[in-house]
């Protein structure tokens, strides 16, 4: 049995209006995307779908922790998240998709909304994440050790740090 089949969603045999799930996202869910930046977490997903006659309406609301390493000093921890994403699906003759809207041939009997979780939980990732982000303090070894070797940014009185001037410097030479 697949490992996501877990997150397919029976549209065929729904009643009109909204339906609520709830899943729960940890390792075992990462591990199904090998090329994942993610490898471990424990994120709750609360899924709403709303099924109308014309389309339907997916509301994926995350919360969670990933675990992650810091961009400051390269220790893991758990980095909490927190996102809100809306998917359209609506009918088409053949499945694509374009921003927030997914279409799907008319007749599907279920929908799998594994992907669509995984893409909101790496998106609700910051780019830069530091223990900031987690209301904690970094690695205090490693702080020292950034700060006893910060490189001053200010230039020497007199001394230019402009790139076109050293290639002035090169066109007087001739």
């Amino acid at each position: 049995m697949d490992a996501l089949e877990h997150y397919s969603i029976p549209v065929s045999g729904l009643q009109n209006g909204p339906h609520e799930y709830d899943f729960d996202v940890d390792r075992t869910f990462f591990e199904c995307f090998p090329e994942s930046p993610i490898k471990d977490g424990k994120v709750a997903v609360h899924f709403i779908f709303d099924k109308r006659p014309d389309m339907y309406t997916m509301s994926f609301e995350i919360q969670g922790t990933v675990h992650t390493t810091c961009d400051r000093c390269l220790e893991a921890f758990d980095l909490p998240i927190e996102d809100e994403e809306i998917l359209i699906v609506k009918f088409d003759e053949k499945e694509w998709e374009e921003a927030d809207i997914i279409y799907i041939l008319k007749g599907t009997e279920k929908l799998n909304v594994a992907k669509y979780i995984y893409e909101f939980i790496n998106l609700a990732v910051p780019i830069a994440k530091t223990h900031d982000d987690a209301d904690e303090e970094c690695d205090p070894e490693m702080m020292k050790f950034l700060k006893a070797n910060q490189i001053e940014d200010v230039p020497e009185e007199g001394s230019s740090t402009s790139i076109w001037d050293a290639l002035k410097g090169l066109q007087n030479d001739n």
